[in-house]
């Protein structure tokens, strides 16, 4: 979890407050430790900004959620698109 923080610039608090927000779960290792996927780093990346500009955490986690839900919808529309 440190190392992910300091990657990202953040705390490893606000990495623990995403968890609990349940905007990412990641694996643990068999150590117990925090493993994060680079998906999962970007989502915290695009919280930290969100945070940064003056959006309450609960409201930045639903924001990205619906952004991803977009992404897909597009995707899936686009995938329906070259089929006809």
């Amino acid at each position: 979890m440190g190392r992910a923080a300091e990657m990202l610039g953040i705390t490893p608090g606000f990495l623990r407050s995403l968890g609990e927000a349940k905007l990412i779960e990641p694996q643990r290792s068999s150590g117990g430790h925090r493993r994060y996927s680079r998906y999962q780093l970007r989502l915290a990346a695009r919280a930290r900004e969100l945070v940064d500009q003056g959006t309450a955490l609960e409201a930045a986690c639903r924001i990205i959620i619906l952004e991803d839900q977009l992404q897909e919808a597009l995707r899936i529309n686009e995938e329906l698109r070259e089929r006809d």
